[in-house]
């Protein structure tokens, strides 16, 4: 314990931890080495920006509500008929549009909000496969990380509106749920449009989940069904629409 205590900013070290910290100056004027970005303190500035970023360009967007649904939807697809009324009807009731922003249920909602003369946000994400920027995007932000995009979804939305869809729509679907369940969001509509195609999955949750006593009755009463984009819009914007 007599090593030398040094500081540097708000590090303290002692011993063996001063290897471990740079001169903050000297690595400033030398420049990163040149692996330094592929660090977890460089890809902290990254995600630092990408949220600033985020922050910046929805912070006035107004009231809006999220659509999620499949990428691989058709514009053949009755789903994606659907999903363009519903994108118009929200721009009539004076509700922004923010999706993924990527083709599928995302290009449709964002078609409607368009076809109706309201905002259409597209919030994408770098990934290998299915996801560019569709052309009805009026205002969008790419996004590197999962997490800091799911962030700008909750925010800036009042509601959530959720079509059939994969893997990655059911990982919003259930986010959701665990935020509304938790307290972290209230009085936040969750609409899931054409019944029959969730039926099974609430099911499912009623007569596992529930039935184990993993959640409760009031749980599932948070969820809405709907069949025509008129219902989804009503749930979705308090029964004001």
């Amino acid at each position: 314990m007599d090593e030398p205590i040094k500081r540097r900013g708000r590090i303290t070290t002692r011993g063996p931890g001063a290897s471990r910290v740079r001169d903050a100056d000297l690595a400033l004027l030398q420049g990163p080495e040149p692996d330094f970005v592929s660090t977890d303190p460089w890809r902290a500035l990254r995600i630092l920006g990408e949220f600033v970023e985020g922050f910046d360009l929805l912070a006035r967007v107004g009231p809006a509500v999220s659509v999620f649904g499949s990428a691989r939807t058709g514009p053949d697809d009755p789903d994606y008929a659907a999903a363009v009324e519903i994108g118009r009807l929200l721009a009539g009731a004076g509700r922004a549009v923010i999706t993924g922003g990527g083709p599928g249920i995302m290009e449709a909602a964002n078609k409607g909000a368009c076809d109706g003369g309201g905002l259409s946000v597209g919030l994408n994400i770098e990934l290998p496969h299915e996801q560019y920027r569709n052309p009805y995007v009026n205002l969008g932000v790419d996004f590197r990380y999962f997490f800091v995009r799911k962030t700008m979804f909750v925010k800036y939305s009042e509601a959530f509106i959720v079509m059939p869809g994969g893997f990655g729509t059911l990982d919003e679907l259930f986010e959701a749920l665990v935020l509304i369940q938790t307290g972290k969001v209230r009085d936040f509509p969750l609409v899931l449009y054409r019944s029959a195609h969730w039926r099974g999955l609430i099911d499912w949750m009623r007569e596992s989940t529930l039935e184990e006593g993993w959640i409760e009755e009031s749980d599932l009463e948070r969820i809405h069904l709907a069949d025509s984009p008129e219902e989804v819009v009503h749930h979705a914007c308090g029964g004001n629409a």
